[in-house]
């Protein structure tokens, strides 16, 4: 098996100005925003110093992947990895490393242009996180960031690069009511995902909430301000309840609670016959032939009555009493 990066570990954006992302990532996502300076803004979203950074270049995308590799030494293996599969690959200089808070990267190019940047021993803050509105936190550490998922004309070159070049693992994949190839690293279901799209361009980015009501708050501010890009709904592989926002760049973010953790090592791949979601998420940003016939697979998987146990994790639920035999019936053995 190849050598991979471990987790997605930050994010640059591009923006044409920071007043409506010093608003938008605390106010809306939560994020503790860290001044940088006239033309660069940077977010917190854990002990990490900084998980965003944007520069108000006049862009509307993300400008650069930091993919986290486990040490120095791996970063060497895997960069050699890259370079051997005939990828240009180049050292980051001493400043670059610095603004990203890291001790070594190295920067290369994926088939569709999008730049990456594999680093390694990123740094710790000194302070605890301070969220930028009133929430628990943020589920990162070994998982990452979150995900990513990118559009690109051309995906099967795109796949070929994450599985065989960088070693990502493929999650799952569909083909209605588009064309998604879903990638791990870790036990997050996907850190990164490849939608067939005739623009190449960032599609959303995810963050998960440790807790559902910090998402749900997050569904009132967007609707109040009027940023739904996709409604509330259920990914049918993640198993994520979730809603979009559009962000100040003109992409989306994810605000999501409660996605399933995978075996890296054992998990087989497949397709997921039912869909995107399993119920919910009405996306607006489809065209309409498009949007319909993702609304008719949610309510097929309904009409079958598509169920998934609820993903929770230590200290997040309640054990309610009774029993229901027809119920305990549906749920699948393990």
């Amino acid at each position: 098996m190849p050598s991979r990066p471990s987790a997605l570990g930050y994010l640059v954006v591009s923006a044409s100005n920071l007043d409506d992302w010093r608003a938008f990532g605390p106010g809306q996502l939560g994020l503790q925003r860290v001044d940088k300076s006239a033309s660069t803004l940077a977010f917190r979203m854990d002990d990490r110093k900084q998980r965003l950074l944007v520069h108000a270049d006049g862009g509307s995308t993300i400008s650069a992947y930091g993919w986290e590799v486990e040490s120095a030494a791996a970063l060497d293996v895997l960069a050699a990895q890259v370079e051997a599969a005939g990828v240009k690959v180049e050292r980051g200089s001493r400043a670059l490393a610095d603004e990203r808070h890291v001790r070594d990267l190295v920067v290369l190019h994926d088939p569709g242009g999008n730049r990456i940047e594999l680093f390694c021993e990123p740094a710790i803050a000194s302070d605890p996180f301070a969220p930028g509105r009133n929430i628990a936190g943020f589920r990162t550490g070994a998982l990452g960031l979150g995900h990513v998922v990118v559009q690109s004309a051309d995906i099967n070159p795109m796949i070929a690069f994450y599985r065989d070049v960088l070693g990502f693992g493929i999650s799952d994949f569909y083909d209605k009511p588009f064309t998604a190839c879903f990638f791990h690293l870790n036990p997050r279901h996907h850190s990164f995902a490849l939608i067939e799209n005739a623009k190449s361009q960032v599609h959303h980015l995810m963050m998960e909430y440790y807790a559902f009501d910090d998402m749900g708050h997050g569904w009132d501010i967007a609707q109040a301000e009027e940023r739904v890009a996709v409604t509330m709904g259920r990914h049918a592989g993640d198993d994520m309840t979730s809603f979009y926002t559009w962000t100040p760049s003109g992409f989306m973010v994810e605000s999501g609670w409660g996605g399933k953790c995978i075996d890296p090592e054992t998990w087989v791949p497949g397709d997921r016959s039912a869909g995107p979601s399993i119920w919910g998420h009405d996306r607006h940003w489809m065209p309409p032939e498009k949007r319909k016939q993702a609304r008719d697979m949610v309510l097929r998987n309904g009409h079958n009555g598509l169920r998934r146990p609820v993903q929770v994790i230590e200290g997040n639920f309640n054990l309610m009493p009774g029993i229901c035999p027809w119920w305990d019936g549906t749920r699948p053995k393990d």
